[in-house]
């Protein structure tokens, strides 16, 4: 059976790992590796940097892990913005393990 993938990205690392902490506890899913993004107007930011965590699991079990990272990061520093791909192809299987983390 496919996996879906919730695609949660916030404001900073803590925010991250706190919301990440939250989807976690709240439904049976799995991690990818986090991103981040500098944005082009990160100067104008109170916080510069954009973490992307990654859910997988079950529909349901990321539909939950998600709504409670959303709530969890808009109480700490805010969403960017969120998405479920309930089975996404190969292309996107291949993408979701990019992770700029790795990169110096």
């Amino acid at each position: 059976m496919e996996e879906a993938v919730g695609i949660l990205e916030v404001y900073g690392l803590v925010c991250a790992f706190m919301a990440a902490d939250a989807g976690c506890k709240a439904g049976n899913v799995r991690l990818e590796d986090f991103d981040k993004n500098k944005p082009a107007n990160a100067d104008k930011l109170l916080i510069p940097l954009l973490v992307t965590v990654k859910f997988r699991g079950s529909i349901t079990d990321v539909d939950a892990a998600m709504e409670a990272g959303i709530a969890k990061a808009s109480e700490v520093s805010g969403v960017v913005q969120s998405y479920i791909i309930p089975r996404p192809t190969e292309y996107t299987n291949k993408m979701l393990k990019i992770s700029a983390f790795d990169k110096n």
